[in-house]
């Protein structure tokens, strides 16, 4: 291997999963401190972080003063008298004011005078005065002394440790001992050393165990380093690969990089994730150091286990002994020396079950499997196969595996068949999907082409429950091809149903996925159809499928009205010929219609039937998308106890019938739950672990994506904020759907006002307005109302916020959802103090601050108690002002909201010294402002009477007013003043004379 064919060097940057062991090392380093010394001895299988662990320690040791040193031995040392002594007496000759004390020991190891006497006793006093010698070390001051791979030493090494360790309590001395619990072979002397001392306390034994699954992913979110937690479905697969051993991550995660490097891993990565799929993990080669390793040791074992191994290799990961002996040709009873032998050197293990082994690790099976020549390979899979049949052992995926690893593809299709049939009928998708392919991979060359496209059907839709959505639209796509190669143009059309909903979930458009549907409604009156019969008309059954599924396109549109027609009329058509599966998706479609529309209690009620009613009938994907109907419909319509009762509910329940996209898109609406209830920090983690697992589905990417940026815009990363939420709209934009599009337009708006940018916000607040009036939104509209008016505040132009107020609340007045009306409250008591009447602003904005907190709306809440102290602040009542600011100054600081607490902080300044801030367009009022402002534009006061809706005299009145406080005499310095304001002489879109 060349340079640069080797992969690259990946090292966790921290240690991992090892916490306690350190805490416990903390403690014993503060015993020693305090002049009590200790032995450690850190144990552990290779490559599961002794040195490591060691190395934090000694760093640890250093922090507190300690002095340091080390020696080390190898596989050569058992044949060298204190080989670990003699290198620890070189590290201390380099070692600064320990060169006297490395050169004492050098010279007591190396000379042990003339051979007379007895050789017992002059053993033992070499021994003594070594270990005298160490334990000089800690004269000046506590010390470590560490010592590497002791299961390499010898028997007077071990003596003189153990001399240390009874009398270490003395001495301000940690000794620190490392070995590998797996080289402690029968014969090896350490063996009952170990046992001696930790059975008497004169050491301390730490056992490094495997990583955990959760510490597993953790290393390899840290190794892959893209922002995101690794993907769940990953991380299983990395720690199948590897059993939590931290090297062989690290080398497993470099393999895998390197392939992706040279094209050969699975590259399914959007911005920021994860850069292999689960797929690419399992089959990937192991890594070759530990491949090496594992080779060179097989090789010294008897050909009696190596024969074993190989077979069990062949068998999987575990084994029973009968399945073993029958692969071999070997009676069980005289299988016991080679297994003893495989056990003892750790490469065997016996499991818990009687009669069952397994590898000690899955790299020692993967290193053994890869070096089986293929024609005994193949032999020893037909072999296993044969003898796993008709036992309990041989399900339909272990035959279909084998089998087709023998090359006999008959028996593996028939195999694969039934076993996928099977795993389907209990939704266990995943094994589904690697059967239904394994039937493609070997179906006979004569299989009918009618067959080959409902293996291609069923493929597709077991990977659209796996959420790999590409994967099943191809399958879906060949699935109709070959109906119709077949002759059969009725099956063919009905693959538009499921096929439709996987290319939304690629991001294609309601009028890419609509026209796929009505071609092949279209079609259905002629289309052919082999399985026609007179009771059951199939043209019925097709026809009410791909009716369900228009009514979903159309619903998720929000288009309801066209969505309501086409799902009554799904419903009439399953009810005749009794296809419960879509009557109640036709109806979870039907409940969403009426709970946006407004008729929220009947859309409930709707939902929870549909879902109580799919689950009785073990209907499960119709029950999970219920789950996530009524759960995200929840989230969106401001009901946060229903949104996250369903929500949890629904993912449990779909993990459990793996069904992952629906899984992945609840668990992305629950971040938003949590986002809007003011738990950020688990809002943010779960929706980056959602962008990870979530690979497959550009919608549950999306709302994860703006959740992220809510999160960032609420903690004051507006940058972030900002690159989040273009994503995520830019997925809006393709898809052509609102509620993609509106709620990242709404964290752009605010962020702009964050950024003091309001002509930019209210540009997005009027392209919100013009989405949202297209299909009669107030869902995803209701949260511009309050921002719309605040931007036109801001940018100085109280009757633009007017007339923005009275069109967007127009439709939430229309639809009547409970969840939205805070908003109009809000967004009118913002405008009404404005306007300077703090009496109804302070009805307004009191209404705004109950109906946010009944909704548990973190953001809006605080904004809207800020916004009413502000009116007290107005009104002069200070106290009741502070009161409120400092309220709100409390929530934001445990929220972590830099900006809200900027202007609470701001009012409580003001509140102390008595003022209130000044409006942009002080000293003027709004009302007079407005006036001003058309004086400015040329408009006689009869115009202007009749623009603002007034009588002529008031304007009069109030161009008086206004020349008054300005201190001026005409009207063109009443335009001279408009013009100097730094913002307020603009008119952004939505301006008054644009209306």
């Amino acid at each position: 291997m060349t340079t640069t064919d080797r992969p690259p060097t990946f090292i966790s940057p921290i240690l991992v999963g090892r916490d306690d062991l350190l805490a416990l090392a903390d403690r014993r380093i503060g015993e020693v401190a305090a002049g009590t010394g200790q032995l450690l001895l850190l144990s552990g299988e290779a490559g599961v972080g002794k040195s490591r662990l060691l190395g934090a320690i000694e760093r640890r040791a250093a922090a507190a003063g300690f002095r340091s040193v080390r020696g080390g031995t190898y596989p050569s040392d058992l044949r060298v008298a204190a080989a670990i002594l003699i290198d620890l007496a070189r590290s201390m000759g380099r070692t600064a004011g320990l060169e006297e004390l490395g050169g004492r020991l050098a010279a007591r190891l190396e000379d042990d005078g003339p051979v007379v006497g007895d050789s017992h006793r002059r053993r033992r006093l070499l021994v003594l005065d070594v270990a005298e010698i160490l334990l000089e070390i800690a004269r000046d001051g506590p010390a470590i002394v560490s010592l590497e791979d002791l299961h390499w030493s010898d028997d007077l090494t071990l003596e003189t440790i153990e001399a240390v360790a009874r009398r270490a309590p003395e001495v301000p001395l940690l000794v620190v001992g490392t070995y590998r619990s797996d080289e402690l072979f029968p014969r090896v002397p350490m063996r009952a050393w170990r046992a001696r001392l930790v059975g008497q306390r004169l050491g301390e034994e730490i056992r490094l165990a495997r990583l955990s699954p959760v510490d597993t992913a953790t290393m390899a979110t840290l190794l892959i380093d893209t922002g995101l937690p690794i993907a769940r479905d990953v991380a299983a697969a990395v720690h199948a690969r590897t059993d939590g051993i931290p090297l062989h991550v690290e080398e497993l995660i470099a393999v895998l990089a390197a392939a992706g490097r040279d094209g050969v891993a699975s590259v399914d990565r959007p911005r920021g994730g994860s850069p292999v799929g689960a797929g690419a993990v399992r089959p990937a080669d192991g890594p070759g150091t530990v491949e090496d390793t594992i080779i060179a040791r097989f090789k010294q074992r008897s050909a009696p286990a190596r024969s074993l191994a190989r077979a069990g290799a062949v068998i999987g990961r575990a084994f029973d002994l009968d399945l073993l002996s029958a692969v071999v040709g070997v009676e069980a009873a005289d299988l016991s020396e080679p297994l003893a032998e495989l056990a003892e050197q750790f490469v065997l293990l016996p499991t818990t079950a009687p009669g069952r082994f397994g590898f000690r690790h899955g790299l020692i099976c993967d290193a053994i499997y890869d070096r089986i020549p293929e024609p005994e390979r193949r032999r020893l899979h037909g072999r296993a196969a044969d003898a796993a049949a008709g036992t309990d052992v041989g399900t339909d995926a272990f035959l279909a595996l084998h089998y087709e690893r023998a090359g006999r593809r008959t028996d593996a299709y028939a195999a694969a068949c039934r076993g996928a049939t099977a795993a389907t009928a209990i939704s266990s998708h995943t094994e589904a999907r690697e059967l239904w392919d394994c039937a493609l991979r070997t179906a006979p060359e004569d299989v009918s082409e009618h067959k080959r496209a409902g293996l291609l059907e069923a493929l597709g839709a077991s990977a659209a429950a796996s959420d790999d959505n590409i994967a099943a639209g191809t399958a879906f796509e060949a699935a109709r091809s070959a109906y119709r190669a077949a002759g059969d143009g009725l099956a063919a059309a009905a693959v538009a149903a499921p096929l439709a909903e996987v290319r939304h979930l690629l991001g294609d458009p309601l009028e890419a996925r609509d026209g796929l549907i009505r071609a092949a409604l279209g079609g259905i009156e002629h289309a052919p159809s082999l399985h026609q019969t007179p009771s059951d008309p199939p043209s019925d059954r097709v026809r009410a499928r791909l009716l369900a599924a228009q009514a979903a396109a159309w619903m998720l549109d929000r288009r309801l009205d066209e969505a309501v027609s086409f799902a009554i009329e799904a419903r009439r058509l399953a009810d005749l010929v009794g296809d419960d599966a879509t009557g109640r998706n036709a109806a979870t479609t039907l409940g969403v219609c009426r709970a946006f529309s407004g008729a929220v209690d009947e859309g409930w009620r709707l939902l929870e039937d549909s879902v109580a009613a799919s689950r009785t009938a073990h209907l499960e994907a119709e029950a999970a998308r219920g789950y996530r109907m009524i759960g995200t419909s929840a989230s969106v319509l401001v009901d946060p106890e229903r949104a996250e009762r369903w929500l949890r509910e629904g993912v449990e329940y779909a993990e459990r019938a793996e069904l992952w996209n629906h899984r992945h898109y609840m668990a992305a609406h629950l971040a938003h739950v949590l986002w809007a209830t003011g738990r950020w920090p688990e809002a943010a983690a779960l929706a980056r672990q959602t962008l990870a697992d979530g690979r497959g589905g550009v919608t549950t990417r999306n709302v994860a994506l703006y959740v992220l940026g809510y999160v960032a815009l609420s903690t004051g990363d507006l940058v972030e904020a900002r690159i989040a939420l273009e994503e995520a709209r830019e997925i809006g934009q393709r898809m052509g759907e609102l509620q993609r599009l509106s709620p990242p337009l709404w964290g752009l708006a605010e962020v702009a006002l964050a950024g003091n940018d309001p002509a930019t916000a209210i540009r997005l607040s009027h392209e919100a307005l013009e989405a949202s009036t297209a299909v009669y939104d107030a869902a995803y509209l209701f949260p511009f109302v309050v921002t719309g008016t605040r931007a036109h505040l801001t940018a100085g132009d109280p009757l633009a916020a007017r007339r923005w107020l009275a069109a967007s609340s127009a439709l939430i007045e229309q639809r009547g959802i409970p969840g939205t009306r805070p908003a109009i409250d809000h967004a009118g008591g913002l405008l009404a103090l404005a306007e300077g009447s703090t009496g109804r602003a302070r009805d307004l904005l009191e209404g705004a601050v109950t109906g946010w907190a009944a909704r548990q709306r973190a953001w809006e809440g605080t904004w809207a108690v800020i916004d009413l102290a502000r009116c007290h602040l107005r009104a002069n009542r200070r106290a009741d002002a502070a009161r409120l600011a400092a309220d709100a100054a409390a929530t934001a600081n445990r929220l972590g909201a830099p900006a809200l607490s900027a202007a609470a902080a701001e009012i409580l300044r003001g509140a102390g010294r008595g003022q209130a801030a000044a409006e942009p367009w002080a000293p003027l009022t709004a009302r007079e402002f407005e006036v001003a402002r058309l004086v400015a534009d040329g408009l006689t006061n009869p115009l202007i009477a009749s623009e603002l809706g007034v009588a002529p005299k008031t304007v009069a009145a109030h161009v008086e007013h206004i020349l008054a406080k300005l201190g001026v005499g005409r009207r063109a310095e009443i335009a001279a003043w408009i013009g100097s304001r730094p913002v307020l002489h603009s008119r952004p879109h939505g301006g008054d004379r644009e209306e």
